[in-house]
């Protein structure tokens, strides 16, 4: 699908989207808690369904409401997978990966793990290492399938900190199916700090309480998360999803660039999602900013550079740079490292399409250099299979003086399906073929 947009301003409110990282949390909490539960989540997306369809793979039982899902969980129908070898398809959905993987594991299943686009190459080390240290067959890493056997056992797990913080999440969400105690050790310091703190309340909201412990020795700061034995999952019932801060992050910062601003709806202002601070981003370009309620208003100012530490926040690069091209001076996005390893090399691919729009972008070491224009030229992006480098482009576009085409623009349905729907309901003039 091709997406042509013609520059104009983006004015008015939306509604969050539900938010993808805790929708995955929940569901696995819920697949395997002692009765069923419902989910109120307003929205689905390509990865929501990878993570649904594999947890149904598991002995799930989940289906789609009117408002979210039912799921029927694991203990109700494990018998269906005792004695076959499962296929557990992760789409292209590295969260699904990282959590699943570890599920596997502690259940005992054989399994062959299936992926797709970039999936193959986005790394599992160490948390694959430390599975096989606890009793796990796998294959050879890097390519699909994964075949996946044998039970972890219950026990210690090492992690690095400046990693991936999802294997962290994985071994977490696990931990309630093992037969002990369960410890995880981080050093310090630990990025992304704000996804373990979403899966510690998802866990919590299912009856599963982890507890931490600093120490410090000569070797440096450790972090230890401890699962208590006997702490199986236990629904509430009813839990609901809420909104996402991160595809929020680019209706406020379209608000940022012309119009008399974008308000994004059914958001928690006190959220621990680490890309709420999407906010603090965009009041340091700038930006005039307001809060009320369950609502975030971002509207246009002037628009000045700074530099930006984005290694607890990699997502929010492409918005923040879309921002950033029209900022007076030189802003510096650093930190960014792990945006490599996205769904796109993100350094490159942030940077090819914004200057393929007419930006002053360029890479230095991990980071980010961005110089500031008074407009775009607009042109062709190519969008990379990745959700957003396309929904960037679409947000850059408002300033352009002539027309944007969007290459492989249905790939924004990994994470938002209904995005270009809602750059229309905003004004957009943007026509998809």
């Amino acid at each position: 699908m091709e997406a042509l947009i013609n520059p104009q301003p983006l004015a008015g409110a939306i509604p969050a989207i539900a938010s993808k990282s805790m929708a995955h949390r929940l569901l696995i909490c819920a697949a395997f808690a002692d009765h069923t539960t419902d989910i109120t989540c307003n929205t689905t997306s390509a990865d929501i369904d990878a993570t649904v369809q594999c947890l149904n793979a598991l002995g799930a039982r989940i289906t789609r409401t009117r408002v979210g899902f039912r799921v029927r969980p694991h203990r109700e129908t494990s018998s269906l997978i005792a004695s076959q070898t499962t296929t557990l398809n992760c789409g292209e959905s590295g969260s699904t990966l990282r959590f699943i993987l570890p599920i596997t594991c502690a259940l005992g299943v054989d399994a062959n793990i299936l992926g797709a686009g970039r999936l193959a190459s986005r790394p599992l080390s160490p948390l694959y290492e430390e599975l096989i240290a606890a009793g796990a067959n796998l294959s050879e890493q890097g390519s699909f399938p994964l075949h996946v056997s044998g039970k972890i056992r219950p026990g210690r797990f090492q992690l690095p900190g400046n990693v991936s913080s999802q294997y962290l999440s994985g071994l977490l969400l696990a931990a309630p199916l093992l037969e002990g105690k369960t410890e995880v050790v981080v050093k310090e310091p630990l990025e992304s700090r704000s996804y373990v703190t979403l899966t510690i309340r998802a866990l919590e909201s299912f009856g599963v309480h982890v507890h931490e412990t600093k120490q410090t020795t000569k070797e440096g700061t450790f972090t230890t998360f401890t699962v208590p034995a006997h702490s199986p999952y236990t629904t509430p019932g009813q839990v609901s999803v809420e909104g996402d801060w991160s595809n929020a992050a680019f209706w406020l910062a379209a608000g940022c660039l012309a119009g008399p601003g974008v308000s994004v709806t059914q958001l928690d202002l006190a959220s621990p999602q680490g890309d709420r601070t999407i906010l603090a981003a965009l009041a340091l370009l700038g930006a005039r900013l307001s809060r009320k309620g369950t609502q975030a208003t971002a509207a246009p100012d002037t628009l000045n550079a700074c530099s930006i530490d984005v290694s607890d926040c990699p997502d929010l690069v492409p918005p923040l740079a879309a921002v950033a091209c029209f900022a007076q001076g030189t802003t510096h996005i650093t930190g960014a490292e792990r945006l490599r390893l996205k769904e796109s090399d993100r350094l490159e691919t942030v940077t090819a399409a914004l200057n393929a729009l007419g930006g002053c972008v360029r890479i230095e070491n991990d980071s980010l250099i961005i110089e500031g224009v008074d407009s775009l030229k607009g042109g062709t992006v190519d969008a990379a299979n990745d959700h957003r480098i396309a929904m960037m482009a679409a947000i850059a576009a408002i300033r352009a003086t002539s027309p944007v085409r969007i290459l492989d623009a249905g790939c924004v349905a990994k994470s938002y399906p209904d995005f270009f729907k809602d750059y229309a309901v905003l004004g957009g003039n943007v026509t998809l073929s």
